[in-house]
């Protein structure tokens, strides 16, 4: 009841957010990762209903799209050198590190959006890993440890300035998915900005899943994993006797 009540006092007293809301749809809302799967491309476009004609001197309208996956935990280990040799000194588990973020933007972010909703929202690359846990205790380094290495295996990445908006109504974009992905439900938030704060958002999901032969095998691996040893072990023995086969003919020839 508290979060209705909210709820209408924010819309009453911005008449922007009960103005403008956002129509999004996606080229393809189910990604299936197969033995081949090299990476894929989700189109993303919609458009802006207003119920009223906006007030003038107000600021232009941007976009921002974010995609992310899952959530999961990250262990990041520190390095240290001991007697001359790096070693790992110091593991921290990082829980609520996304598998997979993007975002997308019509222009430079910290042009178009304050910075209180860049962290409530968690928009930006600064605030996609939300690590738990009090500041002194150094968290906030390895969350941006795990930041890091993920945008250097393609998982993080902040497009800025790619989102094509057409007479502030319709707009547009193209969404990277790199080979790499996890499996799992994804979710796609699209948020309307004017004057630095958000207006209007909306969300529509993605399912990823493994298919064709990588699901088998993984279900195997998973659910029978004697199975699948026995099975991996056959497949190394009839590779090695056929390579030993191909090069005795080859000498004898």
């Amino acid at each position: 009841m508290f979060r209705l009540l909210l709820a209408a006092v924010l819309l009453a007293a911005s008449p922007l957010m009960a103005q403008e809301t956002v129509v999004v749809d996606l080229s393809q809302n189910r990604v299936e990762i197969t033995a081949t799967y090299s990476g894929s491309n989700i189109f993303v476009f919609g458009a802006v209903q207003r119920k009223a004609p906006l007030p003038e001197g107000i600021g232009p309208l941007d976009v921002a799209i974010v995609v992310e996956g899952p959530l999961e935990t990250a262990t990041v280990r520190k390095k240290e050198k001991k007697l001359g040799i790096w070693v790992n000194s110091e593991a921290v588990e990082v829980h609520e590190a996304p598998s997979f973020f993007t975002i997308a933007t019509t222009r430079p972010l910290a042009d178009i959006l304050n910075e209180g909703d860049q962290r409530d929202y968690a928009i930006g690359l600064d605030y996609a890993v939300r690590p738990q846990g009090h500041a002194e205790s150094g968290i906030e380094d390895f969350a941006a440890a795990v930041t890091r290495i993920r945008q250097e295996e393609g998982l993080y990445s902040q497009r800025e300035g790619i989102v094509n908006l057409t007479d502030d109504t319709l707009f547009e974009t193209d969404i990277a998915l790199p080979a790499n992905l996890v499996a799992g439900d994804y979710t796609a938030r699209i948020y309307l900005i004017r004057d630095k704060n958000i207006v209007s958002d909306t969300a529509v999901s993605i399912t990823v899943r493994k298919a064709g032969l990588e699901v088998w095998l993984y279900d195997l691996a998973h659910e029978s994993p004697l199975v699948y040893g026995l099975l991996s072990l056959l497949v190394a023995l009839v590779a090695g006797y056929g390579a030993s086969e191909i090069f005795r003919r080859l000498k004898r020839g």
